[in-house]
């Protein structure tokens, strides 16, 4: 059975490191209830385009548009920052919405502003936030903090990121059951010895290291300022090599308010998804 009509214009970018599949679903092309097999079927990468999410822009009549996103496995997600700055230059560069726009999420509205490649997005506010916590992990236990900057994250502090095994690490704590039903991000952070911070993801939904994530960026930078150790502006470097930067004030009652990330959304080119794009090899 065909789950959609085919072939379909799309458009593949990138959000410093985190690539998506974006398609201009106004007028709808694939039936709501096949969306998530839709999504994992055209994230496998070697098989099909390959990216790790699937974002459809459609038709809102509370903002310029709204978004459906989904990771590659097909779960569908909240927010995703580096997703959501592609989204809004998508949306632009095809006469979707104007420079400066507002789209909803399932985390809420979002604010975004255009200029070129470059693109910032006002996050919503964090949530759920808890610092300097432990957790056990077999004879092991493991300093770390934790917030929802529109997807829950955990934040660990390390020495060395080349001697972090991100994908098993980040496996065993995104399933462990202190934050199940819905798991969690991981995101493990060195601090160089300029204040820039470097980090590497591993993401639900993907489920293993992606090159960037937008709101793990925005949990590390938050969290490094609630406990001492950055302040607004926040300079990232993703294990892509791009550079993302947080803006927000900080409050003396240790608020956050005034979330930006800041980063670049690039094309990296157009196509037609195909009915053997949509082939599972049994």
């Amino acid at each position: 059975m065909q789950i959609a009509r085919l072939p379909l214009p799309f458009v593949k970018m990138s959000g410093a490191g985190n690539d998506f599949i974006l398609i201009d679903h106004r007028k709808p092309v694939v039936a709501r209830e096949a969306l998530p097999e839709f999504a994992r079927l055209v994230c496998r990468r070697r098989f099909s385009v390959g990216a790790d999410g699937l974002i459809l822009i459609e038709n809102s009549d509370q903002a310029d548009f709204k978004w459906l996103f989904f990771n590659g496995d097909g779960s569908e997600a909240e927010m995703c920052g580096n997703g959501a700055r592609c989204a809004a230059r998508f949306a632009y560069m095809h006469g979707i919405a104007p420079a400066r726009m507002r789209f909803v999420t399932l985390a809420g509205i979002i604010e975004a502003s255009v200029a070129d490649v470059n693109v910032s997005i006002r996050m919503t506010a964090p949530q759920k936030v808890r610092l300097d916590g432990t957790l056990r992990l077999d004879s092991e236990t493991i300093e770390l903090h934790s917030m929802d900057t529109g997807v829950p994250h955990v934040v660990i502090f390390v020495d060395d990121l080349k001697l972090v095994d991100v994908g098993a690490l980040g496996s065993r704590i995104r399933h462990h059951p202190d934050f199940m039903p819905a798991g969690t991000n991981v995101n493990f952070v060195q601090r160089l010895a300029d204040g820039t911070l470097k980090m590497r993801t591993y993401e639900r939904g993907v489920e293993g290291e992606t090159l960037a994530c937008g709101t793990g960026a925005t949990a590390t930078a938050l969290v490094a300022a609630l406990v001492g150790r950055a302040s607004s502006p926040v300079e990232i470097i993703t294990s892509g090599g791009d550079r993302l930067v947080i803006l927000f004030d900080l409050a003396t009652d240790k608020t956050v308010h005034n979330v930006f990330l800041k980063g670049p959304a690039h094309v990296i080119y157009k196509g037609e998804l195909k009915a053997e794009a949509l082939i599972e090899n049994s």
